[in-house]
């Protein structure tokens, strides 16, 4: 066991460094890792403290555990928020959305608490568990590779210094400070994936696959897959252009790469096209490859890929962003950004069969692409179509996820 000066230790190399942050927000559920987090934190002494809690609010007792959180940081003399997750609209699912809801919260609450940093009480063991569950879904290189020692979500950074730790380790430290926590029946339900692949660990240990025999082999594929993003950048850089929102590659040259090459370009290239969180199901990229072998135009993941002798063009698909409607001060379609004369009563959406009311042909992009452009609307008067031919004093550019090699560096 990790005796609590080595604890200490780990943590203090977490956060050194050139970016060492001199306020850290914690994120404590009331769970051991997340106490031993915050505990840990304090020892260490070097810097100022604030926690968050989020409730989601899903089952009962929930409160009462924020509160068990407000109690221990007000003996901790470290300042406490309770934040409550209330977007479950009963559709999708409900872990996911909930794990998306509370980086949000965490995210917003950073900012206005101006933490350089959310530290999360993620550990070795969480790792391994990840590993089995995505193993079960036949995960490829990049699903297999390790949760990040440090993120950044909804622009906010995001660290997890106790990757490096088992939990055992964490609950030993607690019990020996006298700190109790609150255990979640959930981690006890077998209906939940995590809870199974716990147990997995378990039996699994008995011929020495361990939690820390997992991080490795994870660590080794961390190296591999970063290997593989270089390359695909490198050749993206050489192969791909970015034509007014769209990517454009060189049909010969897409082709002429190794199948795993081509697949994660086209893979990337549809996600970032589609500003979508998730990429495509592998089978359906597959499906594109074929396409474009092919020679035929394919829709996919609120993409239309359009192949031509010479070139593979990824755009949006209209159908994908008809129902779109934003100001024209902010990002839409999570990537295009406009700038002209700003009024109230306009708005942005996309341009549909409007296209018909500009000088498209003469910008040399397909309808297919323009149909799914930004436009700015006031009512149902067209006033400005700037990919199309139409500016009246209008410019857009898709810049808001930046450059599409940059995308394929990201975890």
């Amino acid at each position: 066991m990790a005796s609590r000066p080595a604890l200490i230790d780990h943590i203090g190399r977490a956060f050194g460094g050139t970016e060492r942050p001199d306020r850290i927000g914690v994120a404590v559920s009331g769970g051991s890792d997340s106490l031993a987090l915050l505990h840990l934190l304090v020892d260490w002494g070097q810097a100022t403290l604030a926690v968050a809690t989020v409730d989601h609010g899903l089952r009962d007792g929930s409160a009462d555990e924020v509160r068990a959180v407000a109690e221990t940081c007000e003996r901790l003399n470290v300042p406490h928020t309770s934040l409550s997750w209330t977007d479950w609209d009963g559709h999708g699912n409900l872990q996911d959305e909930a794990r998306q809801g509370r980086y949000r919260l965490l995210a917003d609450w950073a900012r206005a608490e101006a933490v350089d940093t959310v530290a999360l009480g993620h550990t070795m063991d969480d790792q391994a568990e990840t590993f089995l569950m995505r193993l079960s879904r036949s995960s490829g290189i990049d699903g297999l590779q390790g949760m990040a020692g440090r993120i950044v979500r909804h622009n906010q950074r995001f660290d997890r210094p106790l990757l490096g730790l088992r939990r055992g380790d964490l609950r030993e430290y607690l019990s020996q400070q006298g700190v109790s926590w609150i255990d979640d029946p959930s981690n006890t339900d077998d209906r939940f994936e995590r809870v199974k692949a716990r147990r997995a660990l378990s039996v699994l240990e008995d011929i020495g696959v361990t939690p820390e025999a997992v991080t490795q082999s994870m660590a080794h594929l961390d190296k591999a897959a970063l290997a593989l993003r270089v390359h695909a950048c490198e050749i993206a850089q050489n192969i791909a252009k970015d034509v007014e929102g769209d990517l454009v590659f060189d049909r010969t040259a897409l082709r002429a790469l190794t199948p795993e090459l081509r697949h994660r370009i086209l893979t990337n290239a549809l996600g970032f096209v589609a500003s979508e969180r998730y990429p495509p199901r592998s089978s359906a990229v597959a499906e594109v490859e074929k396409a474009i072998a092919d020679g035929k135009n394919h829709t996919l993941h609120g993409c239309l890929t359009l192949v031509s002798d010479m070139t593979v063009r990824i755009t949006r698909e209209f159908n994908a962003v008809s129902h779109l409607t934003g100001a024209t001060d902010e990002l839409w379609d999570s990537r295009w950004l406009l700038d002209g004369p700003h009024t109230p009563g306009l708005v942005v959406r996309a341009l549909g069969d409007a296209v018909k009311d500009t000088q498209w042909r003469e910008t040399g992009l397909p309808r297919q692409s323009l149909l799914s452009s930004p436009a700015v609307w006031q009512g149902e008067t067209l006033v400005a179509a700037p990919l199309a031919g139409l500016s009246n004093g209008w410019t857009a550019q898709a810049t808001g996820r930046g450059k599409f090699t940059d995308f394929l560096m990201r975890r």
